[in-house]
């Protein structure tokens, strides 16, 4: 069942522990059809999560999310998502503030296809996550914009999460032109959809390439306003139980902050993906989400 704004979809297949290969498929098709699913009322352990991730794709193990601060994981393909601490010790990473709007992992040289979080315990309020449209955001960049980002890159900087933590092994930046990280094109083509998607991954210590700092800084700063805007976003909010799937080529994501004092539990399951790239014969035509929403909103 689509939502009524530019993205997202709730799935309803059933306990995901038995679903069949047919459901999977159709499933994984909801998703890139809609760029994020929730599929609610769900009872998983780590490992039938893993073993669930593993039919959607390759899962990858998030090398770089510790900061070195957070307990143990228990598995290497789960990461726990929590402001809930233990003995003294945070059990899980990025606490309890806001997350700044995002594509997770783009600062890898092949960052992620599909992120899956999954909701054990959550806040009474507060907490919630929004998504970004990315496909509909390049499809609505004012001309001139569009035409001066077309061709660029977007140096993704590797030193911090998305909530300002330094990374475990990396030092501070002082010279965005100097972080350390890859470089992605703005543009990016998906390859399973073939549409084009704005990609900006994270804006802190983000730098577009040879731009002289100032200019990069103003074409960036335009971009994420662009690109978060209200009607290009969706906030899901969370019941204990949710199955939530985004697609990091195509969407940017955020969380909304919540009550230090609740206890929010979230366990992390994530995809390997691809090299970003700019393909020439992408499809031209608009994506069919973005397109049949700008007609029913219209």
């Amino acid at each position: 069942m689509p939502t009524a704004a530019l993205l997202g979809a709730e799935v309803q297949c059933g306990d995901l522990r038995v679903l069949d290969d047919a459901g999977v498929a159709a499933l994984r098709a909801a998703w890139l059809d809609n760029l994020v699913i929730v599929v609610r009322d769900q009872t998983l352990s780590d490992p039938e999560l893993m073993a669930f991730g593993r039919r959607l794709g390759e899962l990858d193990s998030a090398p770089l999310a510790s900061t070195g601060n957070e307990k143990a994981r228990a598995h290497d393909e789960v990461i726990v998502v929590s402001n809930v601490m233990e003995d003294g010790k945070p059990i899980g990473v990025l606490r309890d503030a806001e997350v700044v709007w995002h594509s997770d992992n783009s600062y890898r040289d092949v960052p992620l296809s599909f992120s899956a979080l999954y909701a054990l315990e959550v806040p009474p309020t507060g907490g919630n996550t929004g998504f970004a449209n990315m496909y509909r955001a390049l499809e609505l960049l004012p001309p001139d914009l569009r035409r001066r980002i077309d061709e660029l890159t977007i140096k993704h900087d590797m030193t911090y999460n998305s909530v300002g933590d330094l990374r475990e092994g990396f030092k501070p930046v002082t010279d965005v032109r100097q972080a350390p990280g890859p470089s992605h094109p703005i543009v990016r083509t998906h390859v399973e959809t073939g549409h084009n998607a704005l990609y900006l991954g994270r804006r802190p210590n983000a730098y577009i390439g040879d731009l002289p700092v100032d200019e990069s800084e103003k074409i960036l700063d335009a971009l994420w306003a662009h690109a978060t805007e209200s009607q290009l976003t969706w906030h899901h909010r969370w019941r204990a139980g949710d199955l939530l799937i985004w697609d990091n080529r195509c969407v940017m994501h955020h969380r909304e902050p919540f009550d230090a004092g609740a206890r929010r539990v979230m366990h992390r399951i994530q995809g390997k993906g691809d090299q970003p790239v700019r393909r020439l014969d992408a499809n031209s035509l608009p994506h069919p989400r973005s397109a049949s929403a700008s007609r029913d909103n219209a």
